[in-house]
């Protein structure tokens, strides 16, 4: 049977990769808390804030790209719908 309902990757090196990047952007955010209860200035508080959206976003982008990259390899997935399925999910970002 062919399966395109989901797909976890299983590329450990990339799932530490993203989970770090994930780490960092938490901390960003802590940060960006931080700097609204502190007082911070507008332009400080945007600069981060776009730093964690940027770290959140290629956490996400590296997720697709790599379980995109496993499920085309795979015999069992049948790659045309998850492929589809992806390109939806990379959209989303856009």
């Amino acid at each position: 049977m062919v399966s395109t309902a989901s797909h976890t990757l299983d590329d450990n090196e990339q799932l530490i990769a993203i989970h770090k990047r994930l780490k960092r952007a938490h901390g960003q955010l802590g940060a960006v808390v931080r700097m609204l209860d502190e007082g911070s200035s507008c332009e400080e508080i945007v600069t981060q804030m776009a730093a964690v959206s940027k770290a959140v976003n290629t956490a996400a982008f590296s997720l697709i790209s790599a379980s995109l990259k496993q499920c085309l390899v795979d015999p069992d997935v049948d790659s045309g719908p998850m492929t589809e399925k992806f390109q939806k999910l990379f959209l989303s970002l856009a």
